[in-house]
């Protein structure tokens, strides 16, 4: 009679014990743009760098979460998120380097003797449109693009090979100085944000919370999506996507829908990044880093959304330890990483821990 007990306590338990941590978790982040405004002198004041790299990790977090639910959730393994990740960085970026050159052109503009600006940068010096293109930038070019794979009936392995070739197509695009985006430098020197110096340390505490606000967005809508009829067909599209069909599914509306929507969420990371970090270039559409996505959300867990953002957190903290500590092992250290993830933890760290707490 105990055994069931204690069962039924510790599965009430679970959940609990869940939120319990993301809370804590989440009054940690709260707590350390506060701290950071603490003079240098105060033993709890949060250094620049460590804000700038929590927050880099969140906005990977959230590539993470959108590559979840196509993944995790559709059964779409892309290879080609960095590339949507980076336009919407590069459309926040347009903007800065917009108020950074004032009434002139941008700084690698002058240098390669441009005499105007091209006309996909006009209107950029608005911050509205700016925003207004970190949606439709990446948004745009994944409805084009699933619309024609997912009318072609494209996936599996296929699907992987033409989002990751998107991607590097992409990359050598923006790698040449006449396509107007900085080249192989990109863009960079950001000085201010909305009149707003952008490193000031106000500044950065305000990105930080937008950054963390962006992600409980993502994941409440992540959560209202997988749990509503129409999360229940996306997994069944995973699962038997024919058998769908046979019960009279159209799962090329469910595909494009979810691909279009983790577009936009990782465009708007990709906004948040940019600012913080003060760099984009077009090493951010490499398909190392979109692979390396791919390992965050395998390590955690894919189809749980909370174990995605656990593997961003893990790999990334580790790889800044690494390349630090061990720089010429990084590589290494990540391939074994996905090498274990693939042989001993297929259902990730989260369906260990379940599994665990099932027995």
């Amino acid at each position: 009679m105990n055994q069931p007990l204690m069962l039924t306590a510790a599965q009430k338990a679970g959940p609990k014990v869940t939120l319990a941590i993301g809370a804590v978790i989440l009054l940690v982040l709260l707590a350390m743009p506060l701290l950071s405004l603490l003079p240098a002198s105060n033993g709890l004041q949060v250094s620049a760098y460590t804000l700038t790299l929590v927050g880099k990790i969140l906005c990977y977090a959230i590539v993470a979460l959108a590559l979840d639910l196509v993944w995790g959730y559709a059964g779409l393994l892309s290879l080609g998120h960095g590339l949507f990740f980076a336009l919407g960085g590069y459309a926040m970026g347009m903007y800065l380097m917009r108020q950074a050159a004032g009434d002139g052109l941008p700084a690698f503009m002058t240098f390669l003797s441009w005499s105007e600006l091209p006309w996909y940068w006009v209107g950029t010096e608005h911050f509205l449109w700016a925003l207004c293109l970190v949606v439709l930038a990446p948004g745009l070019l994944a409805l084009v693009f699933g619309f024609f794979a997912f009318r072609s009936r494209i996936k599996g392995v296929y699907f992987s090979i033409m989002t990751q070739a998107l991607t590097f197509a992409g990359m050598l695009l923006f790698f040449r100085n006449e396509t107007g985006f900085g080249g192989n430098n990109g863009f960079t020197n950001f000085r201010s944000i909305l009149g707003f110096d952008i490193t000031s340390q106000g500044t950065r505490a305000v990105l930080f919370l937008l950054t963390v606000a962006l992600l409980l967005v993502s994941l409440w809508l992540g959560f209202r999506l997988a749990r509503s009829k129409f999360g229940r067909v996306l997994t069944a599209l995973r699962d038997a996507e024919n058998r769908l069909m046979f019960c009279g599914y159209d799962p090329r509306g469910f595909k494009l829908f979810v691909w279009v929507l983790s577009a936009v969420l990782c465009g708007l990371a990709g906004a948040l990044y940019v600012p913080q970090v003060g760099i984009i270039n077009p090493s951010e559409m490499s398909p190392t880093n979109s692979i390396e996505a791919a390992v965050w959300v395998a390590l955690g867990g894919r189809g749980t959304l909370i174990g995605p953002l656990l593997g961003a957190g893990v790999v990334n903290g580790m790889k800044s330890w690494f390349t630090v500590a061990f720089p010429e092992y990084w590589l290494f250290f990540l391939g074994a990483l996905f090498i274990i993830v693939t042989l001993y933890l297929p259902k990730g760290v989260i369906g260990l821990l379940k599994k665990r707490s099932e027995q």
